[in-house]
Formats: structure tokens, sequence, C-alpha cells
């Protein structure tokens, strides 16, 4: 989404802001229908509607749902992008976007009815009071958190808070089989946009971006700081599942790679108006080798990143073809606490071309296109990308790129087996997460003279933790034919594991560090990196 765009009145949306301020206005039943048709028809006539409803129909009807409803199916026949945002759900997104949220910095899962800590944030408010993983939150102030099967949302109501608020927390300690309780004050908690940011190889340094909030930029500098000080002078950079999020934080990340006045983008409204974007002078990262990864999640902001450097014959991007979302949001308040994400211009890659895919057919057929890439093959070949020779542009050194669905990438890395894939599910629905947890509450001490980096490199997963694994996912539900799947993939098995356990253990990052050991793209950008370097020393040699 891009900030501080020129605000746009678009009729649709005069529609909906006329909704949402006219509830529970005066009612004027005696004007005329001439009058009625006159002046903004359209309005008035939705309006005169809901006051219909409100005030008239022989039942009592909750006329804001209505209102929620008409909002959202006028935006349905605009495009997929363009969403209604009801006030209950505002606080939520605009945590996510902001890059942070008051709170008492904790991860936990619901164990028996009970609140488990799975790990405190290294500097928060919990960790700072001496909460450890494995404790159980019994109480907060005057409020029993345990026993009632709450939902998380309830539980994260109740331990949020304005900052420097107070809570106090009664805690049952299990390992030492006591029950305290403590003062926790509440305080800015991140929601880290970079996930991960370490060294891949002696002079190349890698960094995971999840989404473009308004503080990922900050964290991005602050990564590719540290992993220059490091030695990088080559970088991964991870925008895989990747859906987007704040054009000008794209913007400003690309500028960190394009030269001085390298166009990034443009941008284009239903008026013809054109809005370019050029790389400045402050970029860090200029003129160094720089791979970028994408897949068919990498969505929006992501896409704009690929497309700038693959535009301007800067870096390599490598993966599947991304989602292909070209359009622009902003997000506009409709007066009630709701909002609307209204698409309002369409981005353009340097040489031009638009990535979005098409939509005249409807949300339905348009999801369907993304689903459709499983069955038609490309994501396992290239040769099975479908592309138009109308949508054909060359960049500045003659390298063809595509319009239309999507960013293909410059290097093809094809999707792992389906079985690999069922795999790699399990840690994105939390199932390997929570059979870690179980593992350590059995006994934490057994790592306990492990530090991280001792973990990272010398810690093996034995064969009676596997088996474990695989009684626990026939126990969790999974098919009696299952057990052949964790057999045959039982090394990848074994690495998810001891990356969760890193990652409960220590930090995020030590479960990239180890869950990246087998990935498909990584391996690839440590071969094309080798065989350039051969390249350039063989030039050196001639």
């Amino acid at each position: 989404m891009k900030k501080n765009q020129q605000y746009i009145w678009p009729t649709i949306l005069a529609v909906t802001l006329a909704i949402g301020v006219f509830i529970g206005g005066k009612l004027h039943f005696n004007d005329t229908p001439e009058k009625l048709f006159t002046t903004n028809s359209k309005k008035d006539k939705l309006n005169r509607l809901i006051d219909y409803i409100d005030y008239e129909y022989v039942d009592d009807i909750n006329t804001d749902s209505i209102v929620d409803v008409a909002v959202n199916n006028i935006l349905d026949k605009l495009d997929p992008h363009s969403v209604y945002i009801p006030k209950e759900d505002m606080a939520k997104v605009s945590e996510s976007m902001k890059g942070d949220f008051v709170g008492i910095g904790i991860s936990f899962f619901m164990e028996n009815d009970t609140i488990a800590v799975v790990r405190t944030i290294e500097g928060g408010p919990s960790y700072n009071k001496g909460i450890l993983p494995g404790d159980r939150i019994l109480m907060a102030d005057n409020d029993s958190l345990f026993g009632q099967n709450m939902a998380n949302t309830s539980i994260i109501d109740k331990l949020k808070g304005k900052k420097g608020s107070a809570v106090k927390l009664k805690i049952y300690r299990e390992q030492e089989d006591k029950t305290f309780t403590v003062n926790v004050k509440r305080d800015d908690i991140p929601l880290k946009s970079v996930e991960a940011a370490y060294m891949l190889t002696n002079d190349m340094g890698y960094i995971k971006v999840n989404r473009f909030a308004e503080s990922t930029y900050k964290e991005f500098k602050e990564a590719l700081s540290s992993l220059q000080n490091q030695g990088a002078e080559k970088l991964t950079l991870d925008l895989r599942d990747n859906p987007g999020g704040y054009l000008t934080i794209a913007e400003q990340m690309a500028d960190e790679f394009l030269q001085d006045d390298k166009l990034i983008l443009f941008t284009k409204n239903k008026k013809g108006k054109i809005d370019k974007s050029f790389a400045t002078s402050k970029g860090s990262f200029e003129d160094k080798p720089i791979y970028v990864l994408i897949n068919e999640r990498s969505a929006s902001a992501s896409e704009i990143i690929a497309g700038a450097l693959q535009d301007n014959d800067t870096g390599t991007i490598v993966g599947r073809r991304s989602f292909g979302k070209g359009l622009v949001q902003r997000e506009m308040e409709l007066g009630d606490g709701s909002a609307v994400r209204l698409t309002i211009s369409r981005y353009y890659t340097p040489t031009g071309r638009s990535i979005q895919k098409d939509y005249a057919n409807g949300n339905k057929d348009y999801y369907q296109k993304f689903t459709d890439r499983y069955a038609s093959g490309e994501l396992v070949s290239v040769d099975s990308i479908k592309v138009a020779d109308s949508l054909k542009f060359i960049t500045p050194k003659g390298k063809v790129v595509y319009g239309g669905g999507g960013i293909i990438p410059d290097v093809f890395v094809p999707i792992s087996n389906y079985d690999e894939e069922t795999v790699n599910s399990l840690l994105n629905v939390g199932i390997m997460s929570r059979f870690v947890f179980n593992h350590l509450e059995e006994d934490r001490t057994r790592y306990k003279d492990y530090e991280e980096q001792d973990f990272i490199k010398n810690f093996k997963v034995d064969n009676v933790l596997f088996e474990k694994f695989v009684n626990y996912m026939q126990q969790f539900g999974a098919q009696a034919g299952s057990a052949d799947l964790f057999y045959n993939l039982e090394d990848k098995i074994k690495l998810y594991i001891k990356a969760s356990l890193a990652e409960q253990l220590f930090n995020p990052n030590a479960y990239a560090i180890i869950k990246d050991q087998d990935d498909d793209m990584l391996k690839k950008v440590l071969e094309l990196d080798s065989n350039q370097e051969m390249e350039l020393e063989k030039v050196v040699e001639d």
C-alpha cells in the first residue's frame, strides 16, 4: 500500500461512506421521489433503504450487519484486493502493519486448558521479570485463565493493555512445584518482520522478510548493517511467502541495491496520472551480488523489489513465479471505526510491465488461477508457465522479461515432491512446535548445558526422539500409512525437530539457520554463487 497518495473519491467509495455515516441520521420521509433521485441519487437511494429497514421493517434487524454485507458486495464487484476491514478487526490489522503492540511479551499454547508459556521475548516485560518457558499463567489480576476453554483472542485481550500499565500474574512453575505472583508492566512488543538474519557463508549474508510493515525497513537496515560488519559482500534476500504490505517500504529497500536515479517503479491512476519512484544516493549495497528468493506466495511489495532489480539487470531472482499482484491500495476510514482498502492505482516495473493477474471474471476465478498452478505443472517445470508474446519486455542489457501474472524468476527452482511438502506443512500449522513443547516439558534440564552455537553445530536428534514424533503424529490423527512417509523423510524430519527445538530454546534465528540447511533454493543460490566465483577466477587467469 502506498501512503500519502493523492486523495481520490471514486463513486463506489462515496456510496460506502454514505452508508456508514447516514445510519441513525434524521429521516426525511416527506421528500418527493423527484428529490430522491436528483442529487447524489446513488447515495440517497442506499441511505433511504437503510432507514426504511431500520425504522419501518416489521422485524428488528441489525442494520450494521446489512451495511457490512452491502460494503463487501460492492467491493467484490471491483477487484480482489479492494477489501473492507470491520471495526472489530481494525486493531489487529493495524498492529500487524505497525510492527508492534502493547503486551507482556510471551508466546503461548493452551495446554490442558491452561496458558503454557512457550517462550518469552528477550528483553521484554515477562523476560525481565523472570518468567520461564513452561510456566503456567493461572490468573491475570482477578481473572482466572485456566479451565475455561478460553479462546486465544480472549486471553490476549486480558494480557494486553495500555503501555506502562501493570498486570498481576499468578504463575505455576511445574519443575519447582511452586505458585507465585509477579507484577508485569506492559510495554511495546515488536512484531518482527525480519524473522531471520545470519551469515550464509563467510561473505554472504541472508535476510528473511515476512511482510512489509512500518518497522520493516528499519529492521532490514539494522540486519544488513550487522551482516556487513560480519563481512557480508553478497546477500540473499528471502521474500518467499511474503504477501506484501506498504509500497513505500519496498521502495526504500529496493533503493539499497539500485544505483542513483534508477527507476524503481511507476504508478498510474484512473486519470492517467503517473508517479515515478527513483533510487537515491543512500543505497548501502549497490553493485554487490544479491539473490532474491520468491515463490508462488510472494506478492505485492515482494514483487516490486523483485521486478525493480530484474528490470534494472541487478542481482538474480531465484525460485518460482510470484503471485501476480500489481494493484496499489490505500486505507480509508469509514467513520465508524471500520475502513476500506481501496485500489487507487496500478504499478508498473521499470520496463513498463504490469504483473497483475487478470481478474475480469471475478474473485473466484482469480484465486482459482492461483490453485491451477499446482495442476498445470508450472511449480515443477518452468516450461509449463504460460506467457504471451504480447507481454514481452526487454531490460537495458537485453534480458527478456514478461508481464502479466507475476514475476518469472531468472533461475527456476521446482517445488519439493508432495511428500516433502506434506512434511513442510507440519511446520506451518504448528504441529511440530507443539510436539517439541511437549517433549521439553518432560525434562527441560536435559538441554540446560547447551549454548546456542553449540546446539546448532553439534546437537543431533536421535532415533528415540524421532520414533516419539512418529507415534505422536499417529496419536494426533495421522493415517496409519503416514508412518512410511515419515520414515522415508527421516533426515528432513529430524532436521525440523532440531530447528523447532532451537526456536523454543533460543530464538527464531537459530530455527532458520538449522532449517535452511536443507533448503533447495538456498542450495541453488550457493551453486550459482560458486559458479560465478569460478567464472571470475577464470577471467583473472586469462
